[in-house]
């Protein structure tokens, strides 16, 4: 099993201790999210993978041009975590749309997949990710009113902890309906932990009881949407 995202500098005990659990509870790849902490961690740990970017938070300071000599490190395999968050106000606006509308370019140019996060803000994000010629991945997947248009533009859907929360009922009616050729699944740790560990600091290993949920309400067993999730992310990352 892999976990599509994951904020390892951020795990209690450490991402070496992270990774350890991780791989005893059979989760073998991470990729995991940042950029110069990112790239250190995947060339330190033979199962991890790093995806870099400036996250919309950051915008105020992001430095699109910066990102260049991180993303040609060998075990970068993606542009991320980008986009817009209107929910808090820790970025300007028009700084978020510059950075954001600077990192879909870049990913153009070199041909790296965009991971994205949108957060009460898909009324822009997807206008804007119309300008993207690389494949997309919705990161941590919360915006079931937009499903038909996510699954006609191809874009990926990766499901975190919160798809197993009782009230999330439109997030997990989405769940059952992607395409399985279009699902992906995560732990965004250390935040999020799913059910039966809510409230929690979430880790890696944890991706095993959202994938558990995922099976069950897509009716079908875990070995075979694991399998699929394996395949969906070693296609989009280009993993090995």
């Amino acid at each position: 099993m892999i976990d599509t995202h994951a904020h390892l500098d951020g795990c209690e005990g450490g991402a070496g201790a992270a990774v350890a659990e991780a791989a005893a509870a059979g989760v073998e790849r991470i990729l995991t999210i940042g950029r110069e902490q990112a790239v250190a961690l995947a060339a330190e740990h033979a199962g991890v993978w790093a995806v870099v970017g400036w996250h919309p938070h950051e915008a105020d300071v992001a430095d699109v041009e910066a990102l260049r000599p991180l993303l040609a490190a060998p075990r970068v395999v993606a542009l991320g975590e980008v986009g817009l968050d209107f929910y808090r106000d820790y970025a300007d606006p028009d700084n978020q749309r510059r950075a954001f509308a600077g990192q879909i370019e870049l990913a153009n140019e070199l041909g790296l997949p965009l991971v994205i996060h949108t957060r009460e803000a898909d009324h822009e994000t997807f206008p804007m990710l119309e300008r993207a010629r690389v494949p997309v991945v919705l990161h941590c997947f919360s915006s079931p009113q937009r499903l038909d248009e996510a699954v006609e533009r191809g874009y990926l859907m990766s499901f975190a902890g919160n798809v197993t929360y009782p009230k999330a009922v439109e997030l997990q009616a989405a769940a059952a309906r992607v395409p399985e050729q279009l699902l992906l699944a995560e732990t965004d740790s250390p935040y999020l932990a799913p059910v039966p560990l809510r409230g929690r600091r979430n880790t890696p290993a944890n991706v095993m009881h959202t994938l558990a949920f995922l099976a069950s309400l897509r009716g079908t067993g875990t070995d075979e949407l694991a399998a699929t999730i394996e395949r969906n992310a070693a296609a989009v990352f280009r993993l090995p």
